[in-house]
């Protein structure tokens, strides 16, 4: 649960350059091991949605809209997660009604509100239980560098705002294998943001040799925040893009809280917020994803998860018809694939 560095986003740094000689083995290593993972097929068609980067990018998101599309295609979708942060390893049919984040992790218990969702470090007897569920397809959130299914589209999702940071592989930069090498294994570039802010960076992108699409993150409407005073907290990836995401409701962020991606908010940080707020007369807003860290906690977290309004997010693609064409061509190809064994 700890904080991308700093230098990881900057275009030059001496830590990064120092961290250099580090970052070919670790390179090295991650690029056998992506490619030369076995991969096991299963009863239906899979779609891994990635991140090039280590940190948040949009995938659960873009998961969740994938899901949506396939149920518009009358297809029953099912989540496979890994679970980050949760205790045990096994595989669990996640229940939102008696699981917690140190159960099954944060983004399972988001993706759990709209489908059937599985954590599993095993994936391929996390893929089996939801076929068990019935489901008719399989999103996979991650696991795009460490597969152990066949898949039959993957998307490498990039956060415009963030990018791809310096470009280096861990330590020395954000990437979690060389670029080149998960480009190769990417069907689909999706970029969330603004594009026409990002111009500079888009060559970048373009220049991977596979198709490239944009979507923007909205968030649900379904309250007015004009004017309101609210202190606003998060533990994602980037905080920042939540608090610019709270001005832009109108409402007036007069304090903010970032903490660590993942984190578990301790009870005297618990007490803080409530206590801040309750001083200043403010309202407490967070993430869909920092409120799901809440959920089935005893004691004074029930009280904040009381209190806080919850802004959500959706991902909306340039062309609304684009998710069908993503199901039906992931649907497509395990037929394809199936008909040649």
């Amino acid at each position: 649960m700890i904080k991308t560095p700093s230098f990881w986003w900057l275009k030059f740094s001496w830590i990064s350059l120092a961290l250099l000689p580090l970052s070919f083995i670790y390179g090295l290593i991650s690029s056998w091991r992506m490619k030369h993972s076995r991969r096991k097929k299963v009863l239906v068609p899979v779609i891994c949605v990635g991140n090039f980067v280590m940190g948040g990018a949009g995938k659960t998101p873009t998961s969740l809209a994938l899901a949506v599309a396939a149920m518009n295609r009358g297809l029953k979708p099912g989540f496979l997660s890994r679970g980050y942060g949760r205790k045990s390893k096994h595989p669990i049919l996640v229940d939102v009604e008696k699981h917690g984040a140190f159960d099954v992790g944060d983004e399972a218990l988001m993706l759990a509100a709209y489908a059937s969702t599985v954590v599993s470090h095993n994936r391929v007897e996390g893929a089996n239980l939801l076929i068990k569920e019935a489901v008719d397809i399989i999103i996979m959130d991650d696991g795009f560098q460490t597969s152990q299914l066949i898949i039959n589209l993957s998307f490498g999702v990039i956060d415009l705002r963030r990018g791809l940071g310096n470009l280096c592989v861990f330590p020395a930069g954000p990437l979690r294998v060389p670029l080149k090498t998960q480009a190769s294994y990417a069907d689909i570039i999706l970029c969330i943001g603004d594009k026409e802010a990002m111009n500079s960076k888009l060559s970048i992108y373009n220049n991977l040799g596979k198709p490239v699409y944009f979507a923007k993150l909205q968030p649900k409407l379904g309250f007015d925040y004009f004017g309101i005073h609210v202190l606003a907290f998060s533990g994602i990836a980037d905080p920042k893009k939540f608090f610019l995401t709270v001005k832009s409701l109108g409402a007036v962020l007069v304090e903010s809280y970032p903490f660590a991606d993942h984190a578990v908010l301790k009870d005297e940080q618990i007490t803080f917020l409530l206590t801040r707020a309750e001083q200043k007369k403010l309202k407490l807003v967070t993430t869909a994803k920092d409120a799901a860290r809440l959920t089935n906690r005893l004691g004074i977290a029930q009280e904040l998860l009381s209190k806080i309004l919850i802004i959500e997010v959706e991902l909306v693609f340039e062309d609304p018809l684009t998710p069908l064409n993503f199901i039906d061509r992931a649907v497509t190809l395990f037929k394809e694939q199936k008909s040649l064994q």
